[in-house]
């Protein structure tokens, strides 16, 4: 599968913004330690690479296959693509001096040249299986990169991860001349070490109030590893539309997909969440519930609750409004239809799944005939059931629950010391979630959040 190239454009932009500090080395994120020379190197297409001290032979386009992750099979990919990114999906920084001044500074093509001709990759552990589907800060990603004056670069990490993020930064160190396919650094030697500030680095991702094919759901995860993100939360359903295929229940997107193939297969999915471990991302997908179920009503009209209610400003954040309904007795044998297919798809990829929980609006359920009240009293108590019945669920399949910030800050509902919160209202409700014991991720909407929301930072 072909890719379109977004590397250069993140590249040239980050350099840009390094400008001030580093005007022709832009390692991004800014690295733990970094110590910087003024010889230049330089690299070809050709390099050869070990692995724990044997050959690790690797092609451009390498994508790692099977059922099972391998260490050196990711890495033999990583390599793969850091390469690619040097030689077919580099820049040439004009921007980065002053007009006309690039080519009186960049390196002399008639000048005797040193080339980097090999890189030694050590990995201090072995990698476990919850590499590969961790809990955050389960995984060391710290690593060091050295690339000595005469050209020689190793690599040293703990995890097969680390040395991904090694190997982003390694692509970066490196520009194309101006006078066509050669490939430079005029900072050697170089010394790096780096470690992430924070455990959990993602983006959410909405695909369901607006349709991304695979090809940009792939590019987004190209993108978070550029920038060395370690999670991608993929908001997978709304009110507005259910492009997820579970094979079990059909009707959920054949009637609540916006159109005919804007949908994801269950091969998409493994696909998606294969791409994103290869790449050291953990996928995170999420059904919200009990909000944001609306569209569910298109197909299963008996346990959803206010679907299009109007005035919608009454009910819901946004239209079109639908909320399941609590105390529907064929709700619990929806969800276990929908969880019994889903998470045993979801589980060898992640140890996490989102089960939402935010904007409820208990007006709506004074139109649920198995409620009728908007009173808290009545309402929270089945909240309360519902939470506990669904994360059993996840539970179940080996998966760790997350909620969205209202389920225990606003409605009162008691939730387990294992549940990860999801904070996305502002900074104030952090300290007194952190203070009862719970691990919480900052999602603060007032920043990296696009103007159609589909986009979020997470910390």
């Amino acid at each position: 599968m072909v890719l379109p190239n977004c590397r250069g454009i993140f590249s040239m932009l980050l350099s840009l913004w390094l400008l001030a500090s580093t005007p022709v080395l832009a390692i991004w994120p800014a690295p733990s330690s970094i110590s910087t020379g003024e010889s230049t190197l330089w690299i070809g297409p050709l390099i050869s690479v070990s692995y724990n001290g044997k050959p690790l032979p690797w092609h451009y386009g390498y994508e790692p296959q099977g059922l099972k992750f391998s260490s050196s099979e990711i890495i033999r990919g990583g390599v793969a693509r850091a390469m690619e990114n040097i030689v077919h999906n580099n820049f040439v920084p004009w921007m980065l001096y002053n007009r006309m001044e690039l080519e009186a500074t960049e390196p002399s093509l008639l000048k005797p040249k040193t080339f980097i001709t090999h890189l030694d990759i050590a990995q201090k552990k072995p990698d476990t299986p919850k590499t590969f589907k961790p809990l955050a800060g389960e995984v060391d990603e710290s690593y060091s990169l050295n690339v000595d004056k005469n050209g020689k670069a190793s690599i040293s990490a703990v995890s097969s991860t680390g040395v991904l993020r090694a190997l982003e930064s390694f692509s970066q160190l490196f520009y194309q001349h101006s006078r066509g396919n050669f490939f430079y650094t005029m900072s050697a030697p170089i010394s790096i070490t780096d470690k992430p500030e924070y455990d959990h680095r993602g983006i959410l991702f909405d695909v369901s109030r607006s349709f991304f094919p695979v090809e940009s759901v792939l590019r987004t995860i190209d993108a978070l590893a550029y920038n060395k993100m370690n999670r991608i939360h993929i908001h997978a359903t709304d009110s507005q539309s259910w492009p997820l295929e579970i094979p079990a229940m059909p009707e959920l997107h054949q009637k609540g997909a916006y159109a005919r193939g804007k949908t994801y297969s269950p091969g998409d999915l493994a696909l998606i969440q294969r791409y994103a471990i290869n790449r050291g991302i953990e996928p995170i997908i999420e059904i919200d519930s009990p909000g944001h179920f609306g569209i569910v009503a298109l197909s299963h009209p008996n346990i959803v609750a206010g679907w299009k209610s109007t005035p919608w400003t009454a009910y819901c954040a946004e239209p079109p409004c639908g909320q399941i309904r609590l105390n529907e007795p064929s709700v619990d044998p929806f969800l276990d239809k929908l969880m019994d297919d889903l998470l045993p798809r979801l589980s060898p990829y992640t140890s996490y799944f989102h089960t939402g929980g935010d904007e409820v609006n208990f007006n709506m359920y004074k139109l649920d005939p198995t409620v009728g009240t908007n009173e808290s009293a009545v309402i929270v108590p089945l909240l309360q059931k519902f939470i506990d019945k669904h994360h059993a669920r996840v539970r179940k399949a080996g998966l760790v629950p997350m909620v969205w910030e209202e389920i225990p800050a606003n409605y009162n509902v008691t939730i387990g010391k294992d549940v990860l919160i999801q904070s996305w209202l502002g900074d104030e409700a952090i300290a007194a979630l952190t203070a009862k014991g719970h691990q919480v991720i900052t999602s603060n909407y007032n920043y990296w959040v696009s103007v159609n929301g589909i986009w979020g930072r997470e910390t």
